[in-house]
């Protein structure tokens, strides 16, 4: 590891990232839209990170270590308020994952995030949302007879299915609950994703 003192602040971005979302999940505060607080420390998390982008370039796992590796992928993968910092991210991970210096699952997450919030089709099936139904499922999938054999390309170890079942009982032991209003709760996030430039108005 070359840096780390750098590796040691990523990690502690992602730690102030995780206990914000238990605190959040405890007072029934993720499932009606983007939380405030929430926002502030992603964009709080991501200023820092880029920071360090600069100083050292993409923090790989051979620059900060594995586990800083896996911090900063979460750091930009919730940066959903900055979608230039995030796109720009999914380059140099792109670059960083072709050289295998970083890992190809991060960068199939982070592009199914990007096209999610720019309302393209995913192409791993790793993102999911409350359905009209209640129930938390993968959103659109491009050509998802497909999408095991994607996934199992990349290192994603389980299926989508496997993982469908997977975030439903994990959002059951974390006691998230669907938005109220299924509808409005779509229109205000089709709202912001133009008022932040994740798509045109």
């Amino acid at each position: 590891m070359q840096h780390p003192t750098i590796a040691h602040r990523i990690i502690e971005l992602q730690n102030n990232d995780l206990a914000l979302r238990d605190k959040l999940a405890k007072e029934g505060r993720l499932s009606e839209g983007y939380d405030e607080e929430m926002r502030d420390l992603h964009i709080y998390n991501a200023n820092i990170l880029n920071e360090i982008i600069k100083e050292i370039g993409f923090p790989t796992i051979e620059k900060v270590g594995k586990e800083a590796n896996g911090a900063a992928w979460l750091v930009i993968q919730h940066s959903i308020a900055l979608p230039i910092f995030m796109k720009r991210c999914a380059s140099l991970l792109k670059e960083v994952v072709d050289a295998q210096k970083a890992d190809s699952i991060h960068y199939a997450y982070l592009s199914d995030r990007i096209a999610v919030l720019e309302d393209r089709p995913q192409v791993f099936g790793t993102q999911f949302d409350w359905d009209e139904n209640g129930k938390l499922s993968p959103n659109p999938i491009e050509d998802v007879a497909n999408v095991n054999e994607r996934r199992k390309s990349v290192g994603i170890p389980n299926t989508i299915e496997e993982q469908t079942e997977s975030i439903r009982f994990h959002a059951r032991h974390d006691n998230l609950t669907p938005p109220k209003n299924f509808m409005k709760r779509k229109q205000e996030m089709e709202e912001w994703k133009k008022s932040v430039g994740w798509v045109s108005s």
